[in-house]
């Protein structure tokens, strides 16, 4: 099995696959990239995929396809994709090690790109 830029958790694929069915039958799953912008510089973007991009990298989980913007891969690397509801609020949540700082509301986060030689060596030891 190859690496997989991100992985999902199961709330998240659940999500996905509600959000799929709930947008008609174009649908075919969401796409997550990043921008400039916020207090802290960067922000998760999150869209709906109809026509998949070929550079995209894709992931899936029970039924759930989540694309990846090329432009976003080396800082999302290592993230988890999860989904949580709060008493205030519902959305995506991603527990990225490339995070470098998050601004105080939450919405915006300082990404770093990841370190390839690390990864290369954590996979390295995960399979030895």
């Amino acid at each position: 099995m190859g690496f997989q830029v991100m992985t999902m958790s199961d709330a998240a694929a659940a999500r996905v696959r509600a959000i799929v069915e709930n947008s008609g039958p174009d649908a075919k799953g969401i796409r997550v990239g990043i921008k400039r912008g916020g207090c802290a510089g960067m922000e998760y973007t999150i869209d709906l995929v109809t026509e998949p991009n070929a550079k995209d990298d894709r992931i899936e989980k029970d039924g759930a396809t989540v694309w990846i913007d090329p432009a976003a891969v080396l800082y999302l690397l290592g993230t988890e994709m999860g989904f949580e509801t709060t008493t205030l609020r519902s959305g995506f949540t991603f527990h990225n090690p490339n995070q470098t700082s998050a601004c105080g509301c939450g919405e915006s986060v300082e990404l770093q790109a990841a370190d390839l030689a690390e990864l290369a060596r954590q996979r390295q030891t995960a399979t030895a």
